[in-house]
């Protein structure tokens, strides 16, 4: 795909979890298109890597070490921004485990990253964009999994589910004002986070994956950075409220 179709010289994009995976693959694609990136992720060698592949390539990074469970710490970044035309929410965590047999603390710790740190990033950029009069674009991470009820998808599945409805809400909110907000749902992609398992069950699960899709394979990065870059360009200015899924074709249940 030919990135001067979405041309962002001249815009500032903000990316969460941007240290590896899907993040990574953002930041390297905004900034490829003329964006100056805003790295934000806890991972410090990871963030410090992906802020040099990104200037290797001639672009601009600027890194910003924290959680995004650290509200403070986050809207503290976000605001750093002298004017901010992304934000896309990647950071994510998983967590596998039935629903009988899952602790709270194993709940409340994928909801404060996969649901309540998109829900700050999310509104602090909203909020700058408005105080800085910015037609700007917000994209959120959700996942297939909001689609399938799958064995021990329980917390993971919930808090992409409440991205799902923030998105939905959200846009319906700050549209009047011209700023969009979409998100992407992907199916199974290969990263450090979904890169899990002992090597053979790896190999088995992707294999299974594979074969669910009619494409015949699972996703890389850059496939869902794409989706990314279309929801934050100008080719996507009719575009508010929407999960954009690149998954491969699949979209049947477990």
């Amino acid at each position: 795909m030919a990135v001067d179709a979405y041309d962002l010289t001249g815009r500032t994009a903000f990316i969460t979890g941007a240290a590896s995976g899907i993040g990574r693959a953002c930041a390297l694609l905004l900034a490829r298109a003329g964006a100056t990136v805003h790295c934000a992720d806890r991972d410090a060698p990871g963030l410090a890597e992906t802020t040099t592949l990104v200037e290797r390539e001639g672009g601009t990074a600027v890194p910003h070490h924290l959680d995004v469970t650290d509200r403070a710490q986050l809207c503290q970044a976000v605001a750093s921004c002298e004017r901010l035309h992304v934000m896309a929410a990647v950071a994510g965590i998983m967590h596998s485990s039935p629903v009988l047999e899952t602790r709270d603390e194993d709940l409340d710790r994928v909801l404060d990253v996969n649901f309540k740190g998109v829900f700050h990033a999310c509104q602090e950029a909203a909020r700058l964009m408005l105080a800085q009069d910015v037609q700007g674009s917000i994209v959120t991470m959700a996942s297939g999994a909001v689609d399938t009820g799958g064995p021990g998808l329980f917390c993971y599945g919930a808090a992409k589910a409440a991205v799902v409805q923030l998105t939905r809400t959200l846009a319906t909110e700050v549209g009047p004002h011209g700023i969009r907000v979409n998100a992407v749902a992907p199916g199974w992609i290969r990263t450090p986070m979904t890169d899990r398992h002992e090597a053979g069950a790896q190999a088995h699960t992707e294999a299974l994956m594979a074969r669910r899709s009619p494409l015949g394979r699972v996703g890389e990065p850059d496939d869902v950075a794409h989706a990314v870059l279309y929801l934050a360009s100008d080719a996507s200015a009719f575009m508010t409220g929407q999960i954009l899924r690149p998954n491969g074709g699949v979209a049947m249940p477990w």
